[in-house]
C-alpha cells in the first residue's frame, strides 16, 4: 500500500491520526512515518486497514460471493478457504484462497492480484 492510499483510507474512515494508530495498534509515530512514506506500511496494517473500510460499506447484500463472479468449478471451491468458510465478500482477507487458479505464498502476492479483482473493487471505492 502506498501512503496516499493510506492517508485517503483514513480519512474515508472519518479517523485521526491518533485514533487510527489506536486502531491499527501501532505507535502515532508509525502512523506519521507511513503517511510521510518514510516507512514501508506492514502487511498486517494494510489488511487491517482494508477490512476496517470493508465494514462501513452501505450496501453490502448486493455484493456477490467471489466464487460466483469468477465462475469457480466446484473441485476448486472445495479446495478454497473462501468457500469453506463461507467468506466470498473477505477473500481477499484471507490467505490461502485460490485465486486465478493457484494459491498465493505472500500478502504481498496476493494483494497484487486483488486489487484489480471485480470482488475487491466493487467493495472499496478507492476514488
Amino acid at each position: 500500500m502506498e501512503s496516499d492510499k493510506f492517508v485517503f483510507l483514513r480519512k474515508k474512515l472519518g479517523k485521526t491520526q491518533a485514533q487510527m494508530a489506536q486502531l491499527l495498534g501501532v505507535s502515532l509515530k508509525a502512523v506519521h512515518s507511513y503517511e510521510q512514506g518514510w516507512r514501508a506500511i506492514p502487511a498486517h496494517v494494510e489488511r487491517q486497514m482494508l477490512f476496517l473500510i470493508s465494514r462501513i460499506k452501505k450496501d453490502k447484500t448486493s455484493q456477490k460471493s467471489c466464487w460466483i463472479i469468477k465462475k469457480c468449478p466446484v473441485d476448486r471451491k472445495k479446495k478454497c478457504p473462501a468457500w469453506e468458510f463461507k467468506a466470498g465478500k473477505l477473500c481477499w482477507f484471507i490467505n490461502g484462497t485460490i485465486c486465478s487458479g493457484c494459491t498465493y505464498k505472500t500478502w504481498k502476492e496476493k494483494i497484487k492480484i486483488c486489487n484489480d479483482c471485480e470482488v475487491m473493487t466493487s467493495l472499496f471505492d478507492f476514488k
